[in-house]
């Protein structure tokens, strides 16, 4: 996960209705993510072919006060897949932003590091975003900004300028790996429209990587 400020303004056509931007040490950030879906199961039937694929997603963060509760969560710009058939589905369904085009991924453990490498094809041209980790897990540290960007258990979806929807992702609390160093390649321009392209060009303010775990995405969406 590439993490960057960003003026806050900029996010504001984004913002589902009911939430407002969450901040860590006073700064609006957004964050470029690779990961892997592994054995993906849908009203837990697994996904016959098409269960194990790279995503990339670009994401926020908000936060909604409901009955003296802040829920934390995230909203995401758009969503990248490798198969049609799953973002289809996962636009009919959840009414994301969901689009497919080519995508690879490479993750190698060795005795004392981890290379991990994301990669999707936009205008005919390879993108990226690759660390060279420590292969030790480490817990989060409290208050860090590892804490602030995994710690979003809600998602929200802006469905028009009134109406919004919130679900609940679950997982445990994940491990992080020191990053070493990293690389990234991204047209933002042509995969997240004019309002990120300057990103292309700036240098992001933290880099994370996470073990990851078991997921769970309750189906049920609450309408606000």
């Amino acid at each position: 996960m590439a993490n960057y400020g960003i003026d806050p303004d900029i996010l504001t056509p984004y913002l589902p209705n009911g939430v407002k931007l969450d901040v860590y040490e006073k700064k609006t950030y957004v964050s470029l993510v690779g990961f892997m879906f592994k054995k993906t199961r849908l009203f837990d039937i697994p996904i016959p072919f098409l269960g194990t694929f790279e995503e990339i997603n670009l994401r926020f963060y908000v936060k909604r006060l409901e009955e003296g509760k802040t829920k934390r969560g995230v909203v995401f710009i758009n969503e990248t897949v490798p198969f049609k058939p799953v973002a289809w589905l996962a636009n009919k369904l959840y009414r994301e932003h969901y689009m497919a085009i080519p995508t690879k991924s490479m993750i190698v453990t060795g005795e004392s590091a981890k290379n991990i490498m994301y990669e999707w094809k936009i205008n005919n041209d390879w993108n990226h975003i690759a660390v060279n980790a420590a292969k030790g897990n480490e817990q989060m540290s409290p208050g860090s900004v590892e804490e602030f960007i995994f710690e979003h258990y809600y998602g929200y979806t802006k469905v028009n300028s009134r109406l919004s929807q919130e679900y609940e992702v679950r997982h445990p609390r994940w491990y992080v790996n020191k990053v070493i160093d990293y690389s990234i390649r991204c047209d933002f321009n042509s995969m997240y429209g004019a309002d990120f392209s300057f990103l292309s060009e700036q240098q992001p303010d933290s880099v994370i990587l996470a073990l990851g775990s078991p997921v769970s995405v309750k189906w049920k969406r609450t309408a606000f």
